[in-house]
């Protein structure tokens, strides 16, 4: 039995927004395994050159990204959304084991199934070097800043 994942298709603006929200308040947490609850238990992912299927396989890969990408702190904008479907673009801020600061930049496209789960993610992800004097994003998102863009550059 499948547990409902609030809100649930077909989404409005307003709940477009917060699936969303709720998207980058659980990525900021950078907990693989709390992460990997918002997904189907074989949702299919692209994410880079990456390719994989199922929530076991996410938390390998959240685990693994995590380990390598220090300090990651993630802003999501909605984009647009039809349907079961959402594309949100993002920036995130992470450190590498070297100490070189990375700002990455992305744009994803969703899709939900009925009980609000998603069961596809496709990423195209960008990273620029910064130094940490350029940093912008410090942690997760005051709740004072919820729906704000980040400007591009």
């Amino acid at each position: 039995m499948t547990t409902d994942r609030p809100p649930l298709p077909p989404f409005t603006r307003e709940t477009a927004a917060r699936k969303v929200q709720a998207a980058e308040d659980a990525w900021n947490t950078r907990d693989p395994h709390r992460v990997a609850l918002a997904y189907s238990e074989d949702s299919v992912w692209r994410n880079r050159d990456t390719f994989l299927t199922g929530r076991d396989r996410i938390v390998e890969f959240l685990t693994a990204k995590w380990a390598r990408e220090r300090e990651y702190a993630l802003r999501k904008d909605l984009w647009a959304f039809d349907g079961n479907r959402i594309a949100v673009r993002f920036q995130y801020e992470s450190r590498d084991l070297d100490g070189q600061w990375w700002r990455s930049y992305g744009n994803e496209m969703w899709e939900f199934d009925e009980h609000g789960l998603m069961t596809r993610r496709e990423a195209s992800i960008d990273d620029v070097p910064i130094e940490e004097t350029e940093r912008r994003i410090r942690g997760p998102r005051p709740a004072a800043e919820h729906g704000r863009s980040l400007p591009v550059r």
